[in-house]
């Protein structure tokens, strides 16, 4: 069982405190289909990454603003399945509310409706893709909600699921704990990912008088 000391923690949204899986799945498999491109493929590389990015990747020419609209108003109308994962509620319960935020490539908008869908606290200081002006694997989102708990970046700890958001935590000098909700552990590690655990019931965590000790279980 590892042992972290830490001051704040930084988590991911979707594969790590929800599961909004079948939800982005329809999204964008409907979206890919619309226009021509391969789902599963559309669906793997828009996870963990702001969806304006994929669309500019499939669709250099086109109105990126105008179809980032559409693509979250399909989302946030689409939130049938969008729930906890398991451990996520308890975790967030043992921890003081000025010792973690959420660091997500959803719009404030999006967060914020699957926050509630899946009954979650929204810890108010959230840094979304609205927030920065380059996304995960960037370093920013990490820097950013570091900043927003008033620590350090390496004084911080993020929990991610995805290789993007491992490679932004990592970019931005942040220890990584790494969860099996949506890739392989060989994925994981080749990220970056300094510990692997199943899910947020491997976490546990306590006030210490100057931060957080983390106890992971695999």
């Amino acid at each position: 069982m590892a042992s972290i000391a830490c001051r704040g923690l930084l988590f991911d949204l979707d594969g790590v405190l929800i599961d909004s899986t079948p939800a982005v799945t329809r999204v964008w498999t409907e979206w890919a289909t619309e226009h021509g491109f391969d789902p599963q493929k559309v669906v793997r590389k828009a996870h963990g990454r702001p969806s304006i990015a994929t669309i500019r990747e499939y669709l250099p020419h086109a109105n990126h603003e105008l179809e980032n609209r559409e693509v979250e108003r399909r989302e946030i109308e689409d939130l049938e399945g969008v729930v906890a994962l398991p451990g996520a509620r308890e975790l967030l319960s043992a921890l003081p509310p000025d010792r973690w935020t959420i660091v997500t490539s959803c719009t404030r908008r999006l967060a914020e409706a699957r926050l509630r869908a899946a009954g979650l606290p929204n810890p108010g200081r959230i840094v979304t893709a609205d927030d920065v002006k380059k996304g995960k694997p960037d370093p920013e989102p990490y820097l950013k909600g570091a900043s927003s708990l008033g620590f350090p970046a390496e004084e911080c700890v993020v929990v991610e699921d995805v290789p993007a958001g491992i490679r932004s935590g990592k970019a931005a000098d942040v220890r990584v704990v790494a969860l099996r909700t949506t890739v392989s552990d060989a994925e994981l590690k080749e990220a970056g990912a300094n510990w692997i655990v199943n899910d947020c019931r491997s976490i546990l965590a306590g006030a210490t008088n100057d931060g957080l000790k983390l106890m992971l279980k695999d």
